[in-house]
């Protein structure tokens, strides 16, 4: 078998068994670079000098016993808003263009200790602050499947590296759907993990409270195995929980008997592409012959999803940009005469436009006159929503939904109207206001030969039921290859 087509775990079986090198598995992943980073640009930077040494520590330490590990052995990718020691984490911002952080975010130390490489950082959109990889102050990303439309963001470099076959496995990060999305589009499998069960240090912020780093794989089981490795308590982090860690295997194994799924009657309703409702209905269909109890049932409270994640984050956002000012760190205008004309013309040119947006939403809505009538309203929402997802979880094991209500759109359609992006996180968002768990993976295809995606919702720190349903349906959809591996390319 190639290496390019082994999953993350049998790469490391055979790693660790002696069949394949550490750099010839390295190897094998940088050519296939070479040769898709032309079109898809999925990397932002790869430091070969710090890739070699690595390599040499991992086979040294695989041999030693020091790193045995279901991914010892592993190249990974790592989205650009986490913090890699003496690696440039730029957040795909000119603001940060240079910045080189002194220390590794706990997820970083965590695929280190699991004796994982880092090939290189990944493209995202700037400050994780949008939905198509296209507000990147350093290019655009594409679509492997498609060159002519988005990989979905703001995680759309590490979603687009895994199904262009240059990395077997990514880290990324979801704020509202920015891991489960762009798996949609580019036909890999994401997980978005309850908030707390991954730690955020070293991941820098949009918003903090919704924020969550996440494994994306070629299936349920490389993800639940990359899962294993991050999650766990971190004291550097004050939102961290105290939960027990799993294995994979005991995460992703058992069938779909006694298991019952509820599908919202609204996340099938008018706007919703009416080939994603038929890969849906025809993903239950199979649920169902395999022994699920499937049933619609109403989820209250989806009109107010949008708003309430948009002002709650933007808030937030506004607040935590708001150390980028052009004097300790980042960019800085050099022709500034006085203080407040420097920190005016650097946040002005060091910042995007959708970064600019957001933060002045933000602004807006914690300001004297509007804190009241918006954000506080939108802190109230967010404690109802998370009531009917309580509800339903009393009722069902988990929650199947659409990731995204249509495949990947064209390059260029969502930044001519924001208002469109921000609707295509209808699916995603509320999960992240919940805190909840939720796995997007492939079903189908469309008939322009994009992906479509699905996601199972779990209640909090219930990972397990969902990838044990997600594993369960892998097993009936049978493999799903990765765009790379189409005839024409």
């Amino acid at each position: 078998m190639d290496i390019l087509q082994m999953s993350a775990r049998t790469l490391s079986q055979k790693i660790q068994g002696g069949e394949i090198s550490v750099k010839e598995a390295v190897e094998a992943y940088k050519k296939q670079m070479e040769k898709m980073e032309p079109e898809v640009h999925a990397f932002l930077s790869v430091e070969d000098d710090k890739l070699a040494l690595r390599i040499k520590e991992v086979e040294e330490g695989i041999k030693s016993g020091r790193y045995q590990g279901p991914l010892a052995g592993v190249p990974i990718a790592v989205k650009d808003n986490i913090c890699t020691k003496g690696q440039k984490t730029t957040c795909s911002s000119k603001m940060l263009e240079n910045f080189v952080p002194a220390y590794d975010a706990e997820a970083v130390k965590r695929i280190n200790d699991a004796g994982m490489i880092i090939l290189g950082k990944t493209n995202m959109d700037e400050f994780a602050m949008g939905s198509t990889t296209e507000t990147s102050a350093f290019g655009v990303t594409k679509n492997p499947w498609n060159t002519e439309h988005v990989p979905g963001g703001s995680s759309g470099g590490s979603c687009a590296a895994v199904a262009a076959g240059e990395t077997p496995i990514a880290l990324g990060s979801d704020t509202g759907g920015s891991i489960r999305q762009p798996a949609a589009y580019c036909g890999v499998t994401g997980l978005k993990p309850t908030y707390g069960r991954v730690s955020r240090y070293g991941l820098i912020a949009y918003a903090s409270s919704l924020d969550q780093i996440g494994p994306i794989g070629k299936d349920v089981k490389d993800c639940a195995a990359l899962f294993e490795v991050l999650s766990g308590h971190d004291a550097k982090d004050s939102t961290s929980a105290d939960e027990p860690i799993e294995s994979w295997e005991s995460m992703t194994s058992g069938n779909f008997s006694g298991m019952k799924i509820g599908i919202p009657k609204e996340y099938l309703a008018e706007g919703t592409d009416a080939e994603v409702k038929q890969a849906l209905e025809t993903a239950v269909q199979m649920m169902s012959e395999a022994g699920a109890e499937v049933e619609y049932f109403s989820l209250g409270m989806v009109d107010y999803v949008i708003p309430a994640y948009y002002i709650i984050a933007c808030a937030e956002a506004s607040s935590n940009l708001e150390r980028f000012d052009g004097v300790k760190y980042g960019y800085r205008n050099p022709e500034a005469t006085e203080l407040h004309d420097m920190y005016k013309r650097s946040r002005a040119e060091g910042f995007g436009e959708e970064v600019r947006r957001r933060i002045l939403l933000g602004s807006f809505v914690l300001s004297a006159g509007y804190y009241d009538a918006y954000y506080l309203k939108a802190l109230k929402a967010k404690g109802l929503i998370k009531k009917e997802f309580d509800k339903a979880f009393e009722k069902y094991d988990c929650i199947l939904a659409p990731a995204a209500p249509t495949t990947a759109p064209k390059i260029g359609t969502s930044l001519s109207d924001p208002l469109q992006m921000y609707l295509s996180d209808i699916y995603t968002v509320a999960v992240n206001l919940a805190g909840l768990p939720a796995v997007s993976m492939p079903c189908a295809m469309d008939s322009k030969g994009l992906p479509i995606g699905m996601q199972l919702i779990g209640d909090c720190f219930q990972e397990k039921k969902i990838l044990k349903a997600a594993a369960a349906f892998e097993e009936l959809r049978g493999p799903f290859k990765g765009a790379w591996e189409k005839e024409d390319m």
